[in-house]
Order: C-alpha cells, then structure tokens, then sequence
C-alpha cells in the first residue's frame, strides 16, 4: 500500500505526514480538537487526496480524525494491529504496547547500522526509551513522565510552586530562583533518567548501540544527549513504512 498521508494521533498533538516514494517531504503538527485547523492545512495540502494511513495512542481522538476525513471522502486506513508491522514484537503482550513505540522500532530498523542494537527516545507527554535487537526485534523499554507532565505534577501537588513550560534550551546550574530551579530539575529530571537508560541498555547489549530522538520535546533533550540522532518524522516514517509493507 502506498500512502499518500500518514498521520500519527499523539496525546496532546496530531501531526500529519506527507509522502514521496522514499519517504517524508513535509509535516505539520496540529491540535486535537480543532477541525477548523485541519480543514485549514488540508487546504494548504493541495495534494493530500488519496490513501491516508492513521495511527495512534488517543483512540478516541484517533476514530474522530478518521470520520472527519471519511466525511470528506478521503480514504482511511487505521493502523493498529501489532500483527500488520514488519516488525518482530518480544514482549508477552503486544497489543498492550503503544503502536507509536512500535512504528519508531519500525523506522529505526530502516536506519541502524546492520547487526547493531538501537535505542530509541520518545520525548512527548510521555519519554520511552526503548531497545531494538542486533536482529532488529522489539524488546520493551521503559516510561517516563515527560517534561510537561513533571511541571504540572509539581504545580499540581505543592501549594506555590508554578506552572512553567519546559525549558527552551539547556538549563544553567544551579538554578537561583524558584523557577530556575525547577527548570534545571525538570530538564536533568528526563535527561538524566534517559542517560542512566542508556547505560544500563549498553551493559545489557555489550555492545555499540545506535540511539534515535523523536518526539515533540526532542529537539530539547538533543543537547543532554549529543550521541543521538534526532529525528523528528520518526513515527510518522514508521507508519509510512508499515504501510507499505501491507499486502
């Protein structure tokens, strides 16, 4: 199947794919829950006509992007079935993973070096870090709150701490005011946690490893972790490459 569209339905954003025959040429990340901006990009998108290919963790967000589309006589077709990837899955419960997790081990198959591990960092509501076998299988991984979620969780639960976006770049240490320093907790917070993954992934592969960067706060982390290769239309690739394997 080749898609025309490939759109990856997250937890705070839905970002859209356009394809060419070798892979993304554009992107755009969009809101949830405003038709009117979609309506608006679709416009933009002359050429977005065709198959589009969807995915994604929010599934009731997900079935509502597919009917607005199918009420605009696009056609659809809805990925989710770990058993539709190219991709061997070595966990007890596939189904019970999210596909977006998947669809990176996907795409980082079709960039790591042959016969190297790969690790792949998933920064968005949630930071995954997950290990792709020398074989190229899916082996789990682990989840972590990511930026956004630590900042609310600090405001949310302390009587005076602020809510503050994520840092915008590498945070100065030591911070010297309240904000400052919850910047400097939030950024080592998912950096740190990412950099002892990584340790711990290379004790267990005795091995190189190729290690991939994706997701919304990505560009973020990218300083803390200079070895990783960001990649920005990761997911988005994963699904473009699944597709594509469909009989």
């Amino acid at each position: 199947m080749k898609p025309n569209v490939v759109v990856d339905v997250g937890n705070s954003r839905i970002k859209w794919g356009l394809c060419q025959p070798d892979g993304i040429r554009a992107t755009c990340s969009l809101p949830l829950d405003e038709p009117a901006a979609w309506v608006q990009q679709l416009q933009q998108w002359t050429t977005a006509r065709g198959c589009w290919v969807v995915a994604g963790v929010h599934p009731v967000r997900r079935d509502q992007f597919i009917a607005w589309l199918r009420e605009r006589g696009q056609r659809v077709r809805l990925l989710e079935d770990p058993k539709e990837l190219p991709l061997r899955v070595l966990v007890a419960r596939p189904d019970h993973v999210g596909v977006d997790r998947l669809l990176d081990a996907v795409a980082a198959n079709s960039r790591r070096r042959a016969g190297t591990p790969a690790v792949v960092i998933d920064a968005g509501s949630a930071i995954t870090v997950d290990l792709i076998e020398n074989s190229g299988a899916f082996t789990g991984g682990a989840i972590l709150p990511g930026m956004r979620l630590m900042a609310q969780a600090l405001h949310d639960h302390t009587a005076l701490l602020p809510l503050l976006p994520p840092p915008e770049k590498r945070p100065a240490v030591p911070g010297t005011n309240t904000p400052a320093a919850m910047e400097v907790g939030i950024f080592w917070a998912a950096a740190g946690g990412v950099a002892a993954l990584l340790r711990e992934y290379r004790s267990y592969c005795r091995s190189e490893i190729d290690i991939f960067l994706t997701g919304g706060d990505g560009w973020r982390l990218c300083s803390a972790i200079p070895e990783a290769q960001l990649w920005p239309e990761m997911t988005l690739e994963g699904i473009r490459l699944s597709a594509e394997a469909l009989l």
